[in-house]
């Protein structure tokens, strides 16, 4: 018993030695790092005051932290991001629809401004700003070596003042220069219309109006058109949309799907996951759907392509698209400012991840490029001659007036949709897919 006890006394020694051996670096390890990060702090302030007492001029104290903080997170990712208490503001103007500026969104690569995507009626958008454009020079002055924030603050200005901007394109040559008027960004985010049988819903961003005035304008549409047996389809067009909240993306996913997974988010930890999931209720009660994207549909647009798409409720067509994968949270700070950090990736219901990657269309159909004005001399396009032009032709005699009429209505019809694939080649070549798809459909 003895030799027992001393055994075991022996062994809860070892243990403790072990212990110690085991623990003891790691903890002078944490210390190391918490007086490394102390050290850091230090040095940060001594370059501070230096810079308060020595240079050459005098500067703003709070100019000064708030660019360190704008540093600390830009160097995180593109899409992390200080917002002072004027930027805040202007970002909740722009979650409710209005706000003033070009009217592009953009992002930050290899030091310059990257446009996403333009948004529909601005400024930018008439003047021909492209998604994936750069832009280089704001009235003459480089933009290299800016932070985001200070390049957009740059593009700023009064309502009705022009602003000239240097674009590097790919596919040309030459950087050039655009004239572009300031306005205020009045953005009408769902736009719809019926394009023979089928109604097109062009989302332009996701804010809080995008779902409600979707939905709305879809009844609208069907109502006009005397109800859903009339309709062959439906068009979501989110080329060039940008994003917005995902809230809104959820929204449109789940407007269309009865069930499933819609998309998931994923943090740094576990817990920190998400899933959201469709409830019953389909508004194109089953109709087939197209989406339309581009290199300028982003975030939230590609949630809802994505779902669609994994789910086979909608055939994807157009370009690969931008690949913003992950999930920013806005979080307020004191004095009224606000932090934009990105805190989770986003994956559809797949399990895969579109992070610089993208959604790829089912069907590639590239737009053909803007043709500008006075490029090209319009030439009238000439119908050719047919059997019922000739004098003397036999006629039909297997069809009645009536059925003829419908043919000729049907072959109008038909040509109004050739005629839209010059205005827009990718929304005629959607309709199209619609047009086949019901051709296929079992009659009832």
């Amino acid at each position: 018993m003895k030799k027992f006890l001393m055994a075991a006394a022996g062994g809860t020694v070892l243990g403790i030695i072990a212990t110690t051996q085991i623990a003891a670096p790691l903890l002078a390890q944490e210390a190391a790092k918490t007086n490394n990060v102390y050290e850091q702090l230090d040095l940060f302030g001594d370059i501070f005051e230096r810079i308060r007492a020595q240079y050459v001029e005098e500067v703003d104290s709070s100019a000064l932290i708030e660019a360190a903080i704008d540093g600390m997170l830009t160097s995180l990712d593109p899409h992390s991001s200080y917002l002072s208490p004027k930027d805040a503001a202007k970002m909740r103007e722009q979650t409710r629809g209005e706000f003033g500026g070009l009217g592009i969104e953009v992002t930050q690569e290899d030091g310059f401004v990257k446009v996403v995507s333009p948004i529909d009626g601005t400024p930018a958008d008439e003047a021909g700003i492209e998604a994936g454009d750069f832009i280089t020079h704001v009235n003459g002055e480089s933009l290299l070596g800016l932070v985001l924030d200070e390049a957009v603050e740059m593009m700023r200005g009064p309502v009705g003042s022009e602003i000239v901007i240097t674009v590097v394109r790919e596919g040309e040559t030459e950087p050039f220069d655009v004239s572009i008027t300031r306005d205020t960004i009045e953005l009408t985010v769902v736009r719809s219309r019926t394009e023979g049988d089928s109604v097109v819903l062009r989302l332009s961003t996701f804010n809080d109006q995008t779902y409600p005035k979707m939905a709305e304008q879809l009844a609208e549409k069907v109502e006009a058109a005397g109800g859903m047996d009339k309709i062959n389809g439906f068009v979501i067009d989110l080329r060039n949309n940008p994003g917005g909240l995902l809230t809104q993306a959820i929204k449109v996913s789940d407007a269309f799907l009865n069930e499933g997974e819609i998309v998931s988010t994923r943090g740094r930890e576990a817990s920190d996951g998400d899933r959201f999931n469709a409830k019953m209720g389909d508004l194109a009660d089953g109709k087939p759907i197209v989406v339309l994207i581009n290199g300028g549909s982003a975030s939230a647009s590609e949630i809802v392509a994505g779902a669609l798409q994994d789910h086979r409720r909608a055939i994807v067509i157009g370009t690969k698209s931008f690949g913003k994968g992950s999930v920013q949270t806005v979080m307020p700070l004191r004095s009224e400012g606000a932090m934009r950090l990105t805190t989770a990736r986003y994956y559809t219901p797949s399990g895969r991840s579109i992070q610089s990657l993208g959604v790829s269309p089912d069907i590639v159909v590239a737009q053909p490029p803007r043709v500008a004005d006075g490029d090209e001399e319009e030439t009238p396009v000439r119908r050719g001659r047919s059997e019922a032009d000739l004098r003397g032709s036999l006629n039909n005699d297997s069809l009645s007036d009536d059925e003829i009429k419908q043919i000729e209505a049907d072959r109008e019809k038909a040509e109004k949709a050739a005629e839209l694939r010059i205005e827009d080649y990718q929304l005629a070549y959607a309709i199209d897919i619609l047009k086949g798809l019901t051709a296929l459909a079992p009659k009832e």
